[in-house]
Formats: C-alpha cells, structure tokens, sequence
C-alpha cells in the first residue's frame, strides 16, 4: 500500500489529511514574498542598457511622425462618417432615400389593395355559397316537417275511421238487451290450454 502511495502524483500528506482542512501545496524553487533577497545578489546592481543618443533622437522623431499620421487618418474616416450621415438625413441621399421609400409604400399598398380585393371576392363567394347552402337547409326542414305533419294528421284520421269502425261494437244504452240475448245465445267457454305458440291443445266441454 505505501508502494502504490509513493508512486501517486498526490502526497501522502494531501492522500491523509482531513477534507476539511485548507491544504497548502509548496512549489519547489520558488520564494514567498516575505523571502529575503538571495545572498549571491545582494551586491548587484541593475544598470539599464547603453542608449545611442543618435538613436533615440530618431525614434522621437519617428513616434512622433506616426501619432501625427495616425490621427490624421482617424480625422480623416471620422470625417468622412459624418459627411456620409449628414447626406443620409438632410442630403440628396436622403432625398432620393425619401423618393424610394415612397415610391416602395405606393407600390405595396397597391398589392395590399389587390390582395384585400381578392380576398373579399373569396370571402363573398363562401358567404354565398353557405347562404345557399342555408337557404337550401332551411326548405328541407320545412319540406321534411310538412311531411311529418301530413303523416301525422293521416294517422290521427286512421285511427279515428278505426275508432269509428270500433265503435259500431261498442255496448251502448241503446243495444244493451240485444247484447245480452246475443251472450246468451253465444256462450263461449274461455276454459283452455294453450302451447307456446299460441295454439289451442286442450279445451273443456262448455257446461250450462
């Protein structure tokens, strides 16, 4: 186990510590801030390098020649913006900017115009269409419930002539003893069987 520790990247310090402790890992070759200078440097001195006087005179000059270029062409482009954007809002560009953009607003109202002609002669077509479509419903209805109510008052005077047909059997005041005389005369026996369908399969004599 101490082999396979020895041979990790981590310490075996940072591998046992606590994972709550605030590990400090030190760097090898490295001083911290509060190191005191190194006893082989104490007596040397920093000296910048040697400057040609001729030389530096030039680069003056030089430097000096760029920054003036330099802000010549920033003058120059920042010029030129601006003369662009003063054309583009009070100038013949925006004259002609102005011509274009009312010539492109005649041009689509006229297409929204025809688009909106185009869609109300289809708008009207469908409304006519399903105001027929309605108007054609509608005399279906009527026809299918006059219909109904033919059907209907020819079933009311079918069951009145069958009422009335029913009626000439009916017992009244009137043919009260005639009825009975006919009873009487007529006896029916009501004693019977009957199958499941309906037939007749045994009947009793009939006893005064």
């Amino acid at each position: 186990m101490l082999r396979a520790l020895s041979r990790s990247h981590a310490p075996v310090a940072r591998l046992l510590s606590p994972r709550t402790a605030v590990l400090v890992e030190t760097v090898r070759g490295r001083k911290s801030r509060t190191d005191p200078k190194a006893k082989s440097k104490l007596g040397r001195i920093k000296t910048p390098p040697p400057v040609d006087p001729v030389e530096m005179v030039v680069l003056k000059e030089r430097y000096t020649e760029y920054n003036l270029i330099l802000r010549a062409l920033r003058l120059e482009f920042k010029e030129q913006m601006l003369r662009k954007k003063y054309e583009e809002e009070v100038g013949s560009v925006a004259e002609e900017r102005t011509k274009r953009e009312a010539e492109e607003h005649r041009s689509l109202m006229a297409l929204n115009d025809a688009e909106n002609l185009r869609m109300r002669k289809i708008r009207e077509q469908r409304m006519q269409k399903e105001a027929e479509a309605t108007e054609l419903k509608k005399r279906e209805a009527a026809i299918l419930r006059q219909q109904e109510l033919e059907n209907y008052i020819k079933e009311k005077e079918r069951q009145i002539l069958q009422l009335q047909e029913e009626a000439k059997d009916f017992i009244t005041q009137d043919n009260l003893d005639q009825r009975i005389e006919e009873a009487l005369d007529n006896p029916k026996n009501y004693n019977f069987a009957i199958d499941k369908e309906g037939r007749v399969v045994k009947r009793t004599a009939f006893q005064r």
